[in-house]
């Protein structure tokens, strides 16, 4: 599924509504409790007073903006972390250019050396806002495993927190697209990126204060997301809804461009280490609901996702056939 061949604003319901908002500040049962319900309803919620201070946030978009503001000569000596328009490899095409890092020291310490002409500045916001998000993704895991009612309560951050942990940190760049027709009034609106859920377990993600976010309810309705740059807003991975045996939903989104003004969003996708099996722990898995999915590394599910084009279901690969 491409959506940049169609016209989604035509074709699609576009539901104005808001999200829901978990603030982190409160009392700890009742965030757990917020974030189930917003887990299993949507995959998706915004989170206020999360802690990570508005310094390390400006730096790391400061520092985004002063990449894709380069001629394109110049970003390009930092491929194959540095991509235009081309949205994986198998021909899936969006309004976007990005930056895709290993959340490592030693990956953005490489193409800090890349990219900058003052590589450990850049290294010390990019590594400062990479273990910030880290830590809120964790925390966030652990808040949820409480709520679920599971006894051990690190056993969805443990796979974060892993040396091994496969990680990633990406930058998107959404240019305006210019409108060149003689109605000037009217706002040409593009795919940015197409439609798809994140493989991975949990994304942490903040953009600038330019909409572009859509997510998808399961009737199709598509609800924008209203940008708030102080918020950091979290997409259940295909992982965790494996690891809660279907009980949470990875969020279907998308991002979509516009005529005025360009949109940069940082994410952060927290991801297990390549050899560790994927299975719902014994407390998700009861004689009512049954395992939905047979267990796997996730070494091979990136290979599934890798193999297949960016709206493609892969969960379906991995059900139990039992069932």
């Amino acid at each position: 599924m491409v959506l940049a061949a169609r016209n989604p604003m035509k074709s699609e319901g576009i539901l104005p509504s808001e999200v829901p908002v978990v603030d982190f500040s409160g009392e700890r049962a009742e965030v757990a409790k917020v974030i189930v319900k917003a887990c299993e309803e949507y995959g998706f919620f915004k989170v206020i007073n999360h802690g990570i201070s508005k310094e390390v946030i400006a730096k790391t978009e400061e520092a985004g903006f002063g990449f894709f503001g380069k001629p394109m000569l110049e970003k390009k000596v930092a491929a194959p972390a540095y991509g235009c328009k081309n949205i994986g490899v198998n021909g899936d095409m969006g309004e976007v250019e990005y930056l895709l890092l290993s959340a490592t020291t030693d990956s953005i310490a490489h193409i800090s050396k890349t990219i900058s002409t003052d590589p450990l500045n850049l290294r010390k916001s990019l590594s400062a806002y990479t273990e910030a998000v880290k830590e809120l993704a964790c925390e966030i895991l652990e808040v949820m495993a409480e709520g679920l009612g599971v006894p051990d309560t690190w056993v969805f951050s443990r796979l974060i927190r892993d040396g091994e942990s496969d990680s990633v940190l990406r930058l998107n760049h959404y240019p305006p697209i210019i409108n060149r027709d003689k109605d000037k009034s009217s706002q040409i609106t593009k795919v940015g990126f197409g439609e798809h859920s994140d493989p991975q377990i949990l994304t942490i993600l903040r953009s600038n204060d330019v909409g572009g976010l859509q997510i998808s309810l399961p009737d199709g309705v598509w609800i924008p997301v209203t940008p708030d740059p102080s918020a950091f807003y979290v997409n259940v991975g295909d992982v965790l809804q494996v690891m809660t045996n279907g009980r949470f939903v990875s969020v279907r989104h998308r991002a979509m461009t516009n005529s005025y003004k360009c949109r940069m969003s940082v994410a952060y996708f927290g991801a297990p280490p390549l050899h560790e099996t994927i299975v719902a722990p014994s407390v998700m898995v009861t004689p009512q609901r049954p395992s939905l999915f047979r267990p796997f590394t996730w070494a091979e599910y990136k290979k599934a996702t890798y193999s297949l084009r960016l709206g493609d279901t892969r969960l379906q690969l991995f059900r139990n056939c039992k069932r």
